[in-house]
């Protein structure tokens, strides 16, 4: 009799183990598929805010916008106003686009994206660029005379790091920046305060053209190293140089000598959105420009040419309805999406160059 108890405890302490065992394995995989549930909606939801803020910001109007601005700042329309406001605008779209400015992001999505941070750096150049202009030009009536001391912050915000996270934050050194821009343009609009003056003078203009036919040349090279061709080297050297006293730091490839040149893979991408990026940002530039420098433009017949090189440069930012940047040859049976940006990019730089001639002439 004993032994029969001892038996049927036995056989129910192996079933409650049993029990136990089932319910700890139902009871892990429960967990397991819990923990897969929820990483699996955080990377569906990271992917569609990834997607939302990898969108480019749409294009503004220059005219509506400054009107507008300046209606609510009770502010005159003088000379010089619309380029600081748009300058103004352009960096604040960097800031305060969908998602933010992601190029110094640390966390998901922002750390995984790559295309939108190059168009904000290829639209961060320009802003670099202009605001020097104001700084060293626009904003004096010749060399000798004092610079803006709002203008002189402004210009060191603005190439401030553009990936840094912290102490400072990117993000607190441009706002900084856009700050200075409108105590700049607080006074310009002052009737009371004539220390600040925004001089609309073709050889002013023409000196900022100069970079930008510059950032636009190099531009065009890189995007059409994406098929990787060879090319002759065009850079001169001692003995065909103009002159023929010219020294180099270091020794270069000899004058006409072929070359290969071709954009890493993975940067490929990275280069069409920085061209985008410029594209944005120099189109409402120059469409500022014209409205202030509407009387010299006037002047030289080059009003023409400005509204072509925004054709050539808002035809540069229409929609890429490809998933991806696609790399094919140049007659090949897939698009090559660097080379079409490649060619709106050269023909709104050779009209750069012919406004320049323009201008230049008396």
């Amino acid at each position: 009799m004993l032994n029969w108890k001892k038996r049927s405890r036995d056989a129910r302490d192996q079933v409650n183990d049993s029990v136990d065992d089932v319910k700890s394995y139902l009871g892990g995989i429960w967990f397991s598929r819990t923990v897969l549930t929820v990483v699996a909606l955080y990377l569906i939801i990271t992917i569609i805010v990834g997607w939302y803020w990898s969108q480019e910001p749409e294009s503004f109007s220059v005219q509506e916008h400054t009107q507008q601005a300046a209606e609510k700042a009770q502010r005159p329309l003088v000379t010089g106003y619309t380029t600081v406001e748009t300058l103004k605008q352009v960096a604040s779209t960097l800031l305060d686009k969908p998602g933010g400015y992601l190029t110094n992001d640390i966390a998901p999505p922002g750390i995984w994206l790559d295309n939108m941070p190059s168009w904000e750096y290829g639209a961060l150049v320009q802003v670099r660029d202009l605001s020097r202009a104001l700084r060293k030009d626009f904003a004096r009536s010749q060399s000798q005379s004092t610079e803006d001391a709002d203008l002189a912050k402004a210009e060191p915000l603005f190439n401030f790091d553009n990936k840094s996270w912290v102490l400072p934050a990117t993000e607190d050194e441009y706002r900084l920046g856009i700050k200075s821009l409108d105590r700049y343009l607080n006074r310009l609009s002052d009737p009371a305060k004539s220390n600040s003056q925004f001089y609309a003078r073709a050889d002013n203009l023409n000196n900022w053209l100069g970079d930008v036919a510059t950032r636009l040349g190099s531009l065009s090279q890189r995007l059409s190293a994406s098929v990787g061709k060879a090319r002759l080297n065009i850079d001169s050297d001692n003995e065909n140089a103009a002159d023929a006293d010219a020294l180099e730091a270091t020794p270069s490839s000899k004058h006409g000598q072929e070359q290969i040149v071709k954009t890493p893979w993975l940067q490929i991408d990275n280069v069409f959105y920085e061209a985008r990026g410029q594209a944005w940002a120099l189109s409402h530039f120059l469409r500022a420009i014209e409205i202030d420098f509407a009387d010299v433009i006037a002047k030289k017949n080059a009003t023409v040419s400005v509204r072509q090189i925004i054709r050539e440069l808002e035809a540069a930012q229409e929609p890429l309805w490809s998933p991806m940047v696609l790399n094919g040859d140049g007659y090949g049976v897939l698009a090559n999406h660097s080379l079409v940006m490649a060619n709106y990019i050269s023909r709104a730089n050779a009209a750069i160059i012919e406004l320049r001639q323009l201008l230049s002439q008396g």
